[in-house]
């Protein structure tokens, strides 16, 4: 039974120790008659999980529920996003091509872009910029 539980403590630190994990978040901007708070960065924070071949997977606040997102990295700077809600998932669904500028070490400014799969709804788009930061 040690040896099982020294094994699970060797391969879980070696995971820990290459993992890339990121915290974003996008930035609410308030309307006229609101002030800045933290929730204008906290509302819609998340943690993504680097994986081999550039892509990262993760949850991301979204009010009480937490939401999946899907990132697949096409250079350093430049990512493909998707946006995958907990409820009517693929309806809901939002996809997006974004930038990540590096800022100040492993903080980032991301200015991204995204649209609703679904044909039904009208959605003309819709630009955010968030932040990232890289532990």
């Amino acid at each position: 039974m040690k040896k099982i539980v020294l094994i699970a403590a060797v391969v879980l630190t070696s995971l820990c120790a290459s993992a890339q994990v990121t915290v974003i978040s996008n930035i609410d901007f308030p309307t006229e008659n609101e002030s800045w708070a933290t929730e204008n960065i906290t509302s819609s924070m998340g943690v993504g999980y680097s994986l081999d071949g550039g892509y990262m997977i993760g949850l991301r606040k979204n009010g009480e529920d937490y939401d999946m997102f899907v990132r697949y990295n096409m250079n350093n700077n430049l990512y493909l996003s998707a946006d995958l809600p907990k409820e009517d998932t693929f309806d809901n669904a939002r996809v997006g091509v974004g930038y990540s500028l590096s800022f100040w070490g492993n903080l980032s400014v991301e200015p991204n872009y995204s649209v609703n799969l679904d044909s039904e709804v009208e959605d003309s788009g819709k630009f955010s910029l968030g932040i990232s930061y890289k532990l």
